[in-house]
């Protein structure tokens, strides 16, 4: 069951005036009336809106981190100062301080529970965890979550001691408050080298490379693709790949070739129609997972185009009930509960003091059925 924080959000006093040698210093904290609850001391989540600096900076002052300005570090300890602050040195990573309890932080996207690919991630983070010792609880990263940092707030409060990151998208820049590795956290099956963070994830890159090769294989060179959502990187891997791909066999790819799928059945279906529409020749489609692949056979079949004998169909996923679609289809293997539970291994590593950074690509692999087969030969020319 999903547990949130309690919204603690006390009003502060304005502390007493200092000695003369202050008098040049304008308290920080003099837009606060009214008077602190007895025994809530101050928290970094509000030293840090009030020095307006990140939890993750108001950290790395505490520990001295080099990286942050003079002055930053002097704004910041003001503020300390101000609410009288006391950093609790008991040691964080210390076994007698942990909670024994990992955070999975999901999307706010609507029935994502209900959605298989969630679903076999977080099986396999549950199972790991289980098996660690460690409890599981769900978060979803809504705008009202990011914007009160209950993120940071799970660590100060010593309700998680690490969080599990699940199809956050170049958006989601409040993960950039991990990047120092303060907080152990770690991205699953997406990855954002922009931000140097930890990411456990599935081979996207080799994945797409295999669909590319087994198709020109069969004669196929008027491929289409459905793409996934590009401000999530793994999406933009394939897309980045197929175009190489078609590059190496020289068809220039253009941009009438492509069509978003926004990751759903009916996304595939109505992409397929657009590139049938452009395209009426094509003889493959590669979709970027399994719902859109089987979107887009929906929509040849209501057309009449037979799968594979007028157009071959391969998908990105390989959920076991796919083959028992109206064809088997034909898709790349994504191992998403290893990913998981590798991700839990990992993240437990570094709750119990890894280091070294976390950087882990698990094989993926192509598996023929039956919604593929040979270009037509009047269409297999290159573009």
């Amino acid at each position: 069951m999903k547990q949130s924080p309690q919204n603690f959000e006390p009003t502060l006093a304005v502390l007493p005036k200092r000695g003369p040698a202050d008098a040049a210093e304008q308290p920080l904290v003099s837009q606060f009336t009214g008077t602190r609850p007895t025994g809530r001391p101050a928290t970094m989540r509000q030293i840090a809106r009030i020095a307006k600096v990140s939890p993750a900076t108001v950290s790395l002052v505490l520990n001295q981190n080099p990286r942050i300005s003079l002055s930053t570090q002097n704004r910041v300890r003001r503020v300390m100062d101000q609410l009288g602050y006391r950093p609790n040195r008991a040691g964080y990573g210390q076994s007698s301080t942990r909670a024994q309890a990992l955070a999975v932080m999901l999307p706010a996207l609507n029935l994502a529970l209900a959605d298989r690919y969630f679903g076999m991630l977080i099986s396999g983070i549950c199972e790991r965890a289980f098996k660690l010792n460690y409890r599981v609880m769900l978060e979803q990263a809504t705008p009202e979550f990011v914007k009160n940092q209950r993120h940071i707030e799970l660590f100060e409060r010593r309700v998680v001691d690490g969080i599990l990151c699940l199809c956050n998208t170049d958006r989601h820049s409040f993960l950039t408050d991990f990047a120092e590795r303060q907080y152990p956290m770690i991205t699953v099956n997406n990855y954002f080298p922009e931000w140097n963070l930890d990411f456990v994830v599935s081979d996207y890159s080799g994945g797409a490379d295999q669909v590319m090769d087994y198709l020109f294989q069969l004669g196929h060179r008027r491929i289409a693709m459905i793409n996934g959502l590009t401000s999530i990187r793994t999406a933009r891997d394939q897309v980045e790949r197929y175009e190489h791909k078609l590059r190496s066999v020289g068809s220039e790819p253009e941009a009438s070739w492509r069509e978003d799928g926004q990751f759903t059945q009916r996304g595939g279906a109505e992409a397929a129609e657009k590139l049938i529409a452009r395209h009426p020749d094509l003889t493959a489609i590669f979709a970027g997972n399994d719902n859109m692949a089987i979107g887009a056979m929906y929509y040849l079949n209501r057309i009449g185009k037979r799968v594979p004998q007028d157009v071959t169909v391969v998908g990105f996923d390989d959920w076991q009930d796919t083959v028992f679609a109206n064809e088997e289809l034909t898709t790349v293997h994504l191992p998403l509960a290893q990913v998981g539970a590798l991700a839990c291994d990992r993240l437990v590593e570094r709750i119990q003091g890894r280091t070294d950074p976390v950087r882990d690509v698990l094989a993926t692999h192509l598996k023929v059925r039956h919604t593929s087969g040979l270009a037509r030969e009047a269409n297999s020319h290159p573009r």
